[in-house]
């Protein structure tokens, strides 16, 4: 069993205004991610499941082609290679994303 402190995990950006911290595992990744106001994830898909939750702030999150606004508290699930996007609102916003299988691609330097 293995214990994380979030904040002194390795940051590592994505695009602009995105950091992101990581947490492997053997079937899954857990990854946090800090969006400054108004940063974009472009418009994509993966073969790995998501799950996420809003932390904190909120986000207009795009999934297959349906546009909606989640918000502190609010989660959603991308099945697997479904196209989506999303777009911080006017504050910071932490979001918590649950990979599976692992993202091998976040935990490469």
């Amino acid at each position: 069993m293995s214990y994380f402190v979030v904040k002194e995990l390795e940051a590592k950006k994505i695009v602009e205004g995105i950091e992101i911290r990581v947490i492997p595992g053997e079937k899954m990744t857990m990854v946090f991610f800090d969006l400054e106001p108004g940063a974009e994830v472009p418009e994509h898909s993966h073969p790995h499941e998501q799950m996420g939750t809003v932390i904190k702030g909120s986000l207009e999150f795009v999934l297959d082609g349906e546009k909606r606004i989640v918000k502190e508290g609010d989660a959603y699930h991308v099945p697997s290679n479904m196209v989506h996007s999303g777009r911080c609102g006017e504050a910071p916003s932490q979001i918590l994303e649950v990979f599976s299988p692992p993202r091998e691609d976040y935990m490469q330097k």
